[in-house]
């Protein structure tokens, strides 16, 4: 069989195994929600709503760390890590892990989402297959992108949205051959939830309302202030999950993050789980059943007390999924930026609207507008955030407007952020994959297994008879002069003594210290391999030495380096 009809047939298979676990994902836990809601009925329902979420991360934290043996935080974080730095294989594990405890997390009201944990499931069922059928880097790389395009498709019924995620997100290196295989698992990812679930998919909408020319000057500030937005919802979940993560001990980390996070529920009951259920109720205008608490304590139902309440909503969603997180929950941003989208846009016509004292805005519209602004802020992918709204509301009426919000968001937080929230993390410990080919497969060198320990050293006090004997001993033109402390102190080529080196008068004479010349450069073994090949470039050696503070562990040769790098591009079949 060909390739490509091989790697169709695989993408076939890795869609309807990623299509029937985002179906089986989603089922488990609106079971849970449903369960749990009906045993909360009553008065007190508000008390239940603020510990669920406590359970669900002790819960999820017991199950990760006795039963799963694994860490969660940022799925997709996790996936770029495995694609960067172990070849794109991911653990067996993390083909149902995330399930379980994303179940748990959210079931009980976690201030998260179930995409990123799906992600990681499909992408995790197709780094297996392709190890399973002994396929190399790049294929596996591939139907990563397939298992994480099938998920998106299933989870929200958009095929298109689900392949545009997987190259925006995951794939750097992007041929139209590879299109297909995304393409075909996107497709049956989607066709697994279409026959199994019909139309109960987590959000869809039907447009009621066009947009108008007088619309878009209301519509490049709210791309603005959605660029805005996504920066501070970046920076807070990097500084709320740096505090937590000070905590010492792991069940005081969780129990500490949950009762923070029912505190907020508690004051603001839209934050329970994934906050769809409130977006539906904006879309079609329900902002009534969101707030029919509010009567309990006096607070007059005014379209007043909806824009301050969801502005505060706005600005603790992030705060809340932080701590969801944090504290050892699993689950994504995903939902959270779309949500906090959604009510951004409900916001921003209900205050425009309010002043005008007329509905110059469509609510409906911008709520949808405002989630694609969002996404393309915090995720970094404009074009997945356009044909998921696209696709959600099943036409194309919006989509000048949604890709004018997606470019402005996107540009105002690049502007500021210039990594996504998911590559962030990765930024900072060195790890982040370049989408240049050259400098990832440089990245992919390990420079323990390229250091050359077998020249012969010699001691600064040793005559030249003494060096022209370990010559005759030695394989190589180059010799590390080492004190007896282990530092190096210099080196010494052929090309520093031919001229004396037959010289026996010389030999009790001449000492090495005197014909030792110091390095142009040296290396350290924690280095990257592009900062060592930037060395090599500015110095013009072809040799430097290897030093762990002072001590002399080696030396990196350019030309094994080149030998290494050329062995790389074959067994990736990327040449």
């Amino acid at each position: 069989m060909r390739d490509r009809n091989f790697l169709i047939y695989l993408g076939i298979l890795i869609g309807i195994v990623s299509g029937l676990a985002a179906v089986t994902l989603k089922g488990v836990v609106h079971w849970m929600q449903s369960v749990l809601v009906t045993f909360a009925e009553g008065d007190n329902s508000y008390l239940y709503h603020m510990i669920y979420p406590l359970i669900g991360i002790v819960l999820t934290v017991v199950v990760s760390q006795y039963v799963l043996k694994a860490n969660m935080g940022h799925g997709i974080t996790a996936i770029l890590y495995n694609i960067s730095k172990k070849s794109s294989i991911l653990s067996r594990t993390k083909m149902y892990s995330r399930m379980v405890t994303s179940a748990i997390t959210v079931g009980f009201g976690g201030s998260v989402g179930l995409e990123a944990p799906i992600v990681v499931t499909g992408s995790a069922i197709g780094s297996n297959i392709g190890r399973l059928v002994h396929l190399n880097y790049k294929k596996r790389t591939l139907l990563i992108g397939c298992g994480a395009a099938a998920a998106i498709s299933a989870i929200f019924n958009s095929p298109i949205a689900g392949v545009i995620f997987a190259i925006e997100v995951l794939l750097t290196d992007v041929t139209i051959a590879m299109f297909i295989p995304l393409l075909i698992s996107s497709v049956f990812g989607s066709l697994v939830s279409k026959s199994l679930l019909g139309d109960d998919i987590l959000f869809s909408f039907k447009l009621i309302d066009n947009y108008t020319l007088n619309d878009l000057p209301f519509i490049i500030l709210m791309g603005i202030i959605a660029g805005l937005l996504s920066v501070y919802f970046t920076r807070t979940t990097f500084w709320v999950e740096g505090k937590l993560a000070k905590i010492k001990g792991t069940f005081t980390r969780a129990v500490l993050g949950g009762i923070g996070l029912g505190i907020l529920i508690l004051l603001m009951s839209p934050l329970y789980g994934e906050g769809y259920e409130t977006i539906k109720a904006l879309v079609h205008g329900d902002v009534h059943s969101v707030l029919s608490g509010f009567e309990n304590f006096g607070i007059p139902n005014t379209q007043l007390v909806a824009i301050l309440f969801f502005t505060a909503v706005i600005f603790f969603k992030p705060v809340a999924s932080a701590l969801t997180i944090g504290s050892g929950g699993s689950g994504g941003i995903f939902a959270p930026s779309l949500f906090i989208g959604g009510v951004l846009g409900f916001v921003f016509a209900s205050t425009v609207n309010l002043i005008s004292g007329t509905e110059m805005l469509s609510v409906s519209n911008f709520t949808l507008v405002g989630m694609s602004g969002l996404m393309s802020g915090i995720l970094h992918a404009p074009l997945t955030a356009i044909f998921l709204i696209a696709e959600i509301t099943s036409g194309y009426t919006l989509f000048v407007p949604l890709m004018l919000v997606s470019a402005i968001a996107y540009s105002t937080s690049i502007y500021f952020e210039s990594h996504s929230l998911y590559a962030k993390h990765l930024a900072q410990s060195g790890d982040l994959i370049p989408a240049d080919k050259d400098k990832r497969v440089l990245r992919e060198i390990n420079i323990d297994k390229v250091i050359e320990t077998d020249l012969l050293k010699v001691a600064p006090e040793a005559t030249l008879g003494e060096l022209v004997s370990l010559v005759r001993k030695s394989k190589r033109n180059l010799f590390p002069v080492v004190n007896v402390k282990g530092e190096l102190v210099g080196i010494l080529t052929l090309d520093d003594i031919r001229d004396i080196m037959f010289n026996h008068e010389q030999y009790d004479k001449i000492f090495v210290n005197s014909l030792m010349h110091t390095p142009p450069a040296n290396v350290s073994p924690h280095e990257n391999m592009q900062s060592v090949m930037q060395k090599f470039e500015a110095t013009g050696a072809w040799n430097l030495p290897v030093l762990d503070d002072g001590k002399y562990v080696g030396f990196l040769s350019k030309s094994r380096i080149f030998s290494t790098y050329r062995n790389k591009l074959r067994s990736q079949n990327i040449a």
